[in-house]
């Protein structure tokens, strides 16, 4: 599709090409987040070439992660609250959006969406630093529309998001276990069957893990959710197409969104 490309760059981050403009999720651009490794190929230069908007979904370090932000000269959209520290942090052109508002960039229009899960910097337990409402994304442009949900589990008026091309659905995380505010395999498939995308992208998997630690059942983990969601939504019975791409790959959309 050479109106709508997607690429999996890994863990929630991922390259959206749409309508003349690169849009890139959470990025995370380098091979350590604090005590996390990425176990996969590192990005490349052409993973964050020509990007000219970043969506951020919440502030959670594999999220919104400083080092890769300062890697990129773009429009930065952070939730609401958090714009301050932010810029404070040395991030440039920064703006705001809350779930229920909308804001335009060129041939986009990017719609924050509900999402549940931690909004705290530290959370959920920790009361200390910056916290702002964690949120997922619509992006509308081209005639194409792109749901990157970034970190949630499911959420009331969520089958309200119909009408989708592409879902970026979470389906792990980056360790043994998956803490509140998170979709599993099961329940990201659930998802799927609310919103009824053309097509469903399983993220926010296999590309993070604490060093030292990426065997035995971590090892699995790496690997199995994306292929449970599929066989999950394959169950259920919906139309939609469930692409599983591996980190640091193109999305092989091809004739699934027309």
């Amino acid at each position: 599709m050479r109106d709508l490309a997607v690429r999996f760059v890994g863990h929630s981050t991922v390259r959206v090409e749409l309508a003349g403009h690169v849009v890139l999720t959470d990025p995370v651009l380098t091979d350590r987040v604090s005590a996390l490794r990425r176990v996969v190929a590192p990005t490349t230069r052409a993973d964050r070439d020509g990007v000219d908007l970043v969506l951020l979904s919440h502030l959670h370090g594999d999220h919104l992660h400083l080092p890769s932000l300062r890697l990129l000269d773009a429009r930065v959209v952070v939730p609401r609250g958090a714009g301050d520290w932010l810029r404070a942090k040395g991030v440039r052109r920064v703006d705001e959006l809350a779930p229920g508002e909308r804001l335009e960039h060129g041939g986009l229009v990017v719609t924050g969406v509900p999402a549940a899960h931690s909004g705290h910097r530290w959370g959920p337990r920790s009361t200390r630093g910056p916290q702002a409402e964690a949120m997922g994304h619509l992006v509308d442009g081209g005639g194409r529309r792109v749901y990157a949900a970034g970190d949630t589990d499911l959420f009331p008026g969520m089958a309200e998001l119909a009408g989708v091309d592409v879902a970026l659905l979470p389906v792990w995380g980056w360790g043994p276990t998956l803490g509140p505010g998170h979709l599993d395999p099961v329940r990201a498939a659930e998802a799927v069957r609310l919103i009824g995308p053309a097509v469903a992208v399983p993220v926010h998997w296999g590309t993070l893990a604490v060093a030292g630690l990426a065997r035995g059942r971590m090892r699995r983990l790496l690997v199995e959710p994306p292929r449970r969601f599929a066989d999950a939504v394959a169950r259920s019975g919906v139309a939609t197409r469930v692409l599983v791409t591996e980190p640091g790959h193109d999305v092989p959309l091809g004739r699934w969104v027309r």
